[in-house]
């Protein structure tokens, strides 16, 4: 048998992508939009140019690893002891977990998901179900599962990845507040009010 978690990872992953892949072509024949995959916004357009690599770069490099021994792209020696591989299991699990939590999630939105900011049309303001107490669950679950394919897969390439990544989580989610606060205003700002941008909010001011 492999290296499983990292196998479960490279499966989660690529399922992640593929869903994602899926939804556009879908919603592209229901709606007649690309539903973001040209962003509307400048500034997102530019993400888009270190996003595109940075992802393909996410779903090559847990494949690749299941071939190369040695570090950069193989597993470290540390990552193959005992107590660590219990860690590498553990978030095989997470991952998996936050596929199921996001397809959740997008299975909410409907026809209302999308990947870019529209500006082009009004949206509606989704503030049930998961995104009830987080105003950015997908971008969570996108987050912790960057985070669990660096634990899997502790080499340095990886947290590069993990790092640009949860950057650009954290800027697009700023971007995504500031436009839907000017399109909703008073109510998306009372549920900036009681919700937490990435954790339920326990108290304090909005972040």
């Amino acid at each position: 048998m492999g290296d499983f978690p990292l196998v479960l990872l490279t499966a989660t992953i690529w399922a992640y992508w593929f869903s994602v892949g899926f939804m556009i072509v879908r919603l592209r024949r229901k709606t007649r939009k690309l539903v973001g995959l040209v962003p509307e916004q400048r500034v997102e357009r530019y993400m888009w140019l270190v996003w595109v690599p940075l992802v393909a770069a996410w779903c090559a490099l847990p494949y690749v690893a299941q071939f190369r021994a040695e570090p950069p792209l193989g597993l470290p020696e540390f990552a193959r002891l005992p107590a660590y591989a219990m860690l590498r299991w553990a978030a095989a699990g997470v991952a998996l977990a936050c596929l199921l939590l996001t397809i959740r999630c997008w299975a909410r939105m409907g026809t209302d998901w999308r990947m870019d900011v529209a500006v082009s049309k009004p949206t509606n303001l989704i503030t049930d179900g998961l995104f009830r107490h987080i105003r950015h669950p997908i971008y969570a679950f996108s987050m912790l599962l960057m985070l669990c394919s660096a634990a899997i897969l502790p080499t340095v390439p990886m947290a590069v990845i993990a790092t640009i990544h949860i950057v650009l989580m954290n800027l697009k989610a700023r971007n995504e507040e500031r436009h839907l606060l000017r399109a909703h205003g008073e109510a998306y700002q009372r549920y900036l009010a009681r919700t937490g941008r990435f954790f339920p909010r326990v108290a304090g001011p909005a972040r």
